[in-house]
């Protein structure tokens, strides 16, 4: 996110010293056409803009999703698209609303934001302690291989799982004997271009987009940002992402304008 600092002569005065969004790679300054800029509400607090895409992925997700009331539902994963995913669930009626993290910090903002309860993922019989028919609805957005299967094990007969991780190059061994074989279990892909096409037709992108902002208005999610580290400083961020990630969230690189 940033601020408009000037514009060119046939563009319209309303960019002057707006504060906006833009899908661009970091940098301190950039020019661009007014079509590659995203206008951030004023409703909308000015740091949590950085979130936009990360709600957007979110909503898609839970779309895909479809909960429905009174479902038992587990979200594997609670980085930030996790945990803003397990806030937009915790919205719905559900009947348990449950999380898997390894990191405690990420666990703790979880039931913050709405999770009756978040576990390791060393310790997934407590969760089948509290669904013993398993779950309605299982979420993957862990990035781990391993979690996938977890979801398949802990989905009950008939229920979905919605794979939103990105495994890239990773190789992903699934057991599809037993328990999915016999269950009539649900693979669904989500991915946040588009959604189901059921109602693509209603929910074009402009009212995504739309919609992402006003959850961002009502979101609890400033905690999720926890550093702000100057841009100079990049390679600080990611050494702490690689070698602490359990103190880190979201980080946001910080620009100077002078």
């Amino acid at each position: 996110i940033g601020k408009v600092v000037d514009r060119g002569r046939q563009v319209d005065p309303y960019w002057n010293n707006r504060f906006v969004f833009a899908f661009h790679p970091h940098a301190t300054h950039f020019t661009c056409t007014p079509d590659d800029l995203i206008p951030i509400p004023n409703s909308v607090p000015t740091k949590l803009g950085v979130l936009f895409p990360s709600m957007e992925t979110a909503l898609a997700l839970v779309m895909d999703g479809a909960p429905m009331v009174g479902e038992c539902v587990v979200v594997f994963g609670q980085g930030v698209i996790g945990l803003l995913t397990c806030e937009l669930l915790a919205r719905f009626p559900l009947q348990t609303l449950l999380t898997i993290d390894r990191y405690k910090l990420r666990r703790e903002i979880s039931c913050a934001l709405g999770a009756q309860a978040s576990f390791d993922p060393e310790d997934l019989n407590s969760i089948n302690e509290m669904s013993p028919k398993g779950t309605d609805l299982s979420f993957e957005l862990s990035g781990s291989p391993e979690a996938l299967n977890q979801a398949i094990n802990m989905t009950g007969y008939s229920g979905r799982v919605i794979i939103g991780s990105w495994y890239g190059t990773k190789r992903i061994e699934l057991e599809l004997g037993g328990h999915f074989h016999r269950s009539h279990i649900s693979l669904i892909s989500s991915q946040v271009s588009t959604i189901s096409p059921g109602i693509r037709g209603r929910w074009d992108k402009q009212r995504r987009y739309a919609l992402a902002w006003d959850l961002l208005i009502d979101s609890q999610a400033s905690p999720l940002i926890t550093q702000y580290i100057p841009f100079h400083k990049a390679e600080d961020a990611y050494q702490m992402l690689d070698q602490h990630p359990e103190s880190a969230i979201q980080i946001v690189f910080s620009y100077s304008t002078s």
